[in-house]
């Protein structure tokens, strides 16, 4: 049986960035509290969580410095494009983010924010820490070693046709 794509659920942004800049030890899945102009906004495509983290405060879990451009029919009441949003995750999620990011000296970094199958904006979170600079260049050698490797296969492919 071949699984239909949900037409709901679909990629809004993703933080490429985020697995060259650090090592991700465990991720998860959190709801995001949004405005309605926000909502509209993201189902057009326009938001950046490239620059963001999420941060423990007061209890909380909070995404900062996330951006969604402004809904330009949203005359009466906009939305302000970084705003602090509320992340919703358990107590349990919660208890284990605040002692990660306390104790083990980790960071919680945004990787994807997407629409899931009943339309529902998420946000995946990953718990990493941070890369030293040989490290960076340990995974780009990696990348350019896997990048000359398949090359060299598919030409190996070729050359037996």
């Amino acid at each position: 049986m071949v699984e239909k794509s949900d037409p709901n659920s679909k990629l809004i942004a993703e933080n490429r960035r985020a697995r060259f800049d650090f090592a991700i030890e465990w991720d998860l899945e959190a709801g995001i509290m949004l405005h309605g102009s926000e909502v509209k906004s993201l189902r057009k495509g326009g938001s950046n969580i490239a620059e963001s983290y999420a941060s423990v405060e007061g209890g909380e879990l909070w995404l900062i410095n996330g951006y969604i451009a402004p809904y330009l029919q949203a005359v009466m009441f906009p939305h302000e494009e970084r705003r602090r949003r509320k992340l919703l995750v358990n107590k349990k999620e919660l208890s284990r983010l605040w002692n990660a990011v306390g104790r083990e000296g980790m960071t919680i970094v945004p990787l994807k924010m997407y629409f899931n199958e009943r339309g529902m904006v998420k946000l995946k979170l990953g718990v990493a820490k941070g890369k030293k600079l040989a490290d960076k260049r340990e995974t780009s050698a990696k990348r350019d070693w896997d990048r000359q490797k398949s090359r060299i296969m598919k030409e190996g492919m070729k050359a037996k046709l």
